[in-house]
């Protein structure tokens, strides 16, 4: 059963992308009753014609419905009352005097985790060609390559840098390729051969000075490449990066499927919403005009069904895939003419479509501006 708790945890998601608050701690919700898997939430806004109205509603119903044992969402949404503005202005006020963020990730950046249970599934490939294909589009990313172990993005973005710090802030500054802010264990080891054989404190600790060091700026996305299973750096981020959602990513293999389900029941069990799954090495065309299904077929929609999210992407075989990925061409590039390459890029406009990028002023965050600017007494 869903209790009246775990709906205000799941919302603690749900957040102002100005003040990094989450609309539990802004005393946003008004409201929440359950009755046999239906959920019904009173959203208190600032005013009714809120510009983030949409994003913050459509955050809200998404983290719900993803929400094991809920089967109907209804938003009310209205306008606070005096008594509750005054209450999130205290709350605003506080956190427009804070000195440093948690992280050094904005809190307008949209993240996006790529997982799965397994390995050998292509999350890195994904990763990577998503990434690329929105910084084409125009949008500001970066990529963490999570899988501190078995690190693979700065060879498929075609990088040899190695990570540095600036001299003013002291701070680690990404390597950028293919207009992508990248950051990976892959850049501070002495090559690509060299093994990491660190324990799992050390694997958090290296999630860690990567989103608490890192110069990433302004984005608009934060794509992260994580390692498979439901382990140390699955949770780490989930503790630290509390708005982040995830994309699951199977084969059509219905052994794979079933793995990759686990990693969904990691993200549902610490509040983070699944987005999708994308459906990998799909199928194999052929001069002869038949579709090989080489991995099986069927179980990325089984497993969106399953979880009751969206199929996002079914991404064919393509030969160009490998050796794009070994020789730091993403498939996703102008001038290449790859299937997989097509649907990537499609995978990825659906995306933005479903998570779309944060507006850069918000109601409450107008407000938080007027007091900061007023320093009026706390």
């Amino acid at each position: 059963m869903v209790t009246r708790d775990d709906v205000l945890k799941t919302l603690e998601g749900v957040r102002d992308p100005e003040l990094g608050g989450n609309v539990v701690e802004l005393g946003m919700i008004s409201e929440i009753s359950i009755n046999d898997g239906t959920v019904d939430i009173g959203l208190a806004l600032t005013i009714a014609e809120c510009p983030m109205r949409n994003q913050i509603e459509g955050d809200t119903l998404r983290r719900v419905q993803a929400m094991v044992g809920v089967d109907q969402v209804n938003l009310r949404t209205t306008a606070m009352t005096k008594k509750q503005r005054a209450g999130l202005m205290s709350v605003a006020r506080s956190r427009a005097r804070e000195n440093a963020e948690p992280t050094r990730v904005s809190p307008t950046t949209r993240v996006i985790a790529i997982g799965s249970g397994k390995g050998g599934v292509g999350k890195s490939s994904i990763s990577v060609n998503i990434a690329v294909a929105m910084a084409a589009a125009g949008y500001r990313v970066g990529l963490l390559d999570a899988d501190i172990w078995g690190f693979s993005t700065p060879r498929m973005l075609g990088v040899d840098e190695r990570l540095g710090a600036s001299d003013e802030s002291k701070l680690i500054i990404p390597v950028e390729a293919q207009g992508v802010k990248l950051v990976s264990t892959g850049l501070i080891i002495e090559t690509e051969e060299t093994a990491l054989m660190w324990r799992g404190l050390m694997l958090s600790k290296a999630l860690e000075q990567f989103l608490k060091q890192v110069d990433w700026g302004e984005l608009d996305y934060l794509i992260i490449d994580l390692p498979p299973g439901t382990g140390d750096i699955q949770m780490a981020l989930t503790r630290m990066l509390p708005q982040a959602e995830m994309v699951v990513v199977t084969t059509p293999q219905r052994a794979a499927q079933k793995v990759a389900v686990r990693v969904a029941d990691m993200a549902r069990r610490s509040h983070m919403p699944i987005v999708g799954v994308i459906e990998n090495m799909a199928g194999l065309a052929c001069d002869c005009g038949r579709v090989h299904a080489v991995f099986g077929e069927g179980g990325g929609r089984e497993l969106a069904d399953d979880l009751g999210v969206p199929l996002i992407a079914s991404i064919p075989l393509d030969p160009e895939v490998v050796p794009g990925g070994d020789n730091g061409r993403p498939v996703v590039g102008s001038g290449t003419r790859s299937t997989a390459g097509a649907a990537l890029r499609a995978a990825a406009g659906t995306l933005v479509e479903m998570v779309p990028p944060a507006e850069l002023e918000t109601c409450t965050g107008r407000i938080a501006k007027i007091l900061t600017d007023l320093e009026l007494p706390a």
